[in-house]
């Protein structure tokens, strides 16, 4: 079921100001997304800012949480994160989410950065399935 990234960050905000997230669905609890790293987003010691690569996870993790719930709102309840590795200035970032479990309501999922075959990041998270719809949200929703 691989196809091509897409940009998923077409409404102005946290992301899209950062340059974008690209996603793909690999299966129906297999998602993948990508981002390159530029100046803004290194910390003071010249690598990726741990800021960043969380919330590069929390997008694309939380892109999967939502595709895996036929495209339901979800928000992230928590966040697990461990920070393994290094990137830089230049570096493709990618993201592989994995759908552990999917209930009514909350969707469990684990995420590993990889940057040059390399982990650098891996995260656990837990997404709540809202039951409302988009235009409920208000503007940007």
């Amino acid at each position: 079921m691989s196809k091509e990234f897409e940009q998923i960050s077409l409404k102005p905000g946290f992301m899209k100001h950062n340059g974008g997230v690209m996603f793909r669905k690999i299966s129906d609890n297999e998602y993948e997304f990508k981002s390159k790293i530029n100046e803004n987003h290194l910390n003071a010691a010249g690598i990726t800012h741990g800021g960043y690569l969380s919330a590069l996870i929390d997008a694309g993790a939380g892109t999967a949480a939502h595709r895996s719930a036929d495209n339901a709102p979800c928000v992230t309840i928590s966040l697990d994160l461990k920070f393994i590795g290094a990137s830089k200035i230049g570096d493709e970032i990618i993201g592989q989410v994995k759908i552990l479990k999917k209930t009514k309501t909350l969707i469990f999922l684990f995420c590993e950065l990889k940057c040059n075959d390399k982990i650098i990041t891996s995260a656990s998270g837990v997404w709540k399935i809202l039951k409302i719809k988009p235009s409920d949200l208000g503007p940007g929703g």
